[in-house]
């Protein structure tokens, strides 16, 4: 059984569909990765599954149980977080302000949560006292993951974790990807830097026109030559 799957989900804002009848499935061992051009329903996919838009047809399946159209934070009690590309930290708190605010449904003592945080993140650790707004660009996207990490979620979502980083801070968060998910936890990621995404994505899926044009492992889609002419720039 797949920890997430959308069978022939469409969804959008209104009007005609952004999503029309997309399939996917990703295991909790799986880093999933989604690529293809701007518009094709990338982001639409990752926000249909966490309730942020309404899916109009089709269903979206959370280890097992039909979730499609459920509320975000009923979604987080189920296991599911989300990272957006955008707005993902509260600016004018602490670092360690921001991971507590991502453990707001435990009632448990979290500590060895905020302490395993910042093992896998470092810099955050000396910084936890500093407002998240005046962190570099790759420490806030830490500070994002990290807050998602709080909950103790089965799956993750990333909305573009590399947007607008350096090449060393992108590289950098995409080990601890790997690093998150290898401790249990499933990813599924849209990514614009899709070479280097899927080059460690063990299920790839390229979105076009909001359909479904290719999927296989990443090193699949990396080796398919019209992959690589349609879709990764020759």
């Amino acid at each position: 059984m797949a920890l997430v799957a959308l069978e022939n989900v469409e969804a959008g804002y209104g009007g005609a569909p952004i999503l029309k009848g997309i399939n996917m499935e990703v295991d909790a061992s799986d880093i999933g990765v989604i690529v293809g051009p701007n518009g094709a329903g990338k982001s639409t996919a990752l926000k249909s599954i966490f309730g942020l838009l309404k899916v109009s047809s089709g269903a979206v399946k959370f280890k097992g149980e039909d979730v499609t159209n459920s509320l975000p934070d009923k979604l987080v009690y189920k296991g599911l977080s989300f990272v957006p590309q955008e707005h993902n930290v509260f600016t004018s708190m602490s670092v360690n302000e921001n991971l507590e605010m991502g453990a707001f449904i435990r009632k448990d003592d979290f500590s060895d949560t905020i302490a395993s945080v910042y093992d896998m993140f470092p810099p955050l650790k000396e910084k936890r006292n500093q407002p998240a707004g005046e962190l570099s660009g790759g420490q806030r996207q830490m500070v994002a993951m990290g807050r998602a990490l709080m909950s103790q979620p089965s799956l993750l979502l990333l909305d573009e974790p590399s947007a607008g980083l350096s090449p060393r801070y992108m590289l950098e968060i995409f080990e601890q990807i790997v690093k998150i998910n290898s401790s249990g936890v499933g990813i599924l990621m849209v990514e614009q830097n899709a070479r280097q995404a899927l080059a460690f994505a063990s299920k790839g899926f390229v979105l076009a026109n909001g359909q479904n044009k290719f999927s296989g492992t990443g090193r699949e889609l990396l080796d398919d030559p019209e992959v690589a002419k349609s879709f990764l720039g020759g």
